[in-house]
């Protein structure tokens, strides 16, 4: 049996168009998010240390190209003390840039089908108080059924984003500022 050209083109492209139905069903099914991560930072002086957390931290991670996206309202940290978290806002000066935020991407290789715990560098973009810069950041990926497990830290050096370090007296607060993030995230479809 002898197939016209215009038969064959019409084949070819049903074939093309049901094979980027798959595809993008695979790529949905590997997008992973959440709204309720785990954000930390330890803040040292002499003779005193004092963390700031979050449990706002919001992101997803993208397998198809590797890419995540996590940020945080700066608002939403908290110290423990009322006073110190209102000088805090005002020295990241989260009323002209409320968030921090991170976009990069993933570097490792991380099978999200299989549950197993993977180390990651994560290389991108880190923005806060108005100032973007390139950082690369370590951490784990731990994959169990459909829930992803990230935890990662680095340190943010205050200096590097145009933020002074508050001080108390005579006191500075370190420049290096220790970051911590957990976060689960869950498959989403897009």
């Amino acid at each position: 049996m002898r197939m016209s050209f215009y038969k064959i083109c019409f084949l070819v492209a049903i074939a093309a168009n049901l094979s980027l139905v798959f595809i993008s069903d695979t790529a949905a099914a590997q997008v992973w998010a959440t709204e309720s991560g785990h954000a930390a930072f330890v803040s040292s002086m002499p003779l005193f240390e004092f963390t700031g957390e979050s449990e706002y931290l919001a992101g997803r991670i993208s397998f198809p190209d590797s890419t995540l996206d996590f940020y945080l309202d700066l608002e939403s940290l908290k110290t423990g003390i009322g006073k110190r978290d209102k000088d805090m806002r005002q020295t990241l000066g989260t009323k002209k840039n409320p968030f921090a935020e991170f976009y990069g991407r993933l570097h490792g290789a991380i099978d999200p089908t299989s549950d197993n715990s993977y180390p990651v560098t994560a290389i991108g973009d880190f923005s806060i108080n108005g100032v973007t810069r390139p950082v690369t950041i370590t951490g784990e990926i731990k994959v169990s059924g459909e829930t992803l497990i990230l935890s990662a830290s680095w340190i943010l050096r205050l200096g590097d984003y145009n933020i002074e370090p508050p001080k108390l007296l005579i006191f500075k607060v370190d420049e290096d500022q220790r970051i911590t993030i957990t976060a689960t995230l869950q498959r989403i479809s897009e």
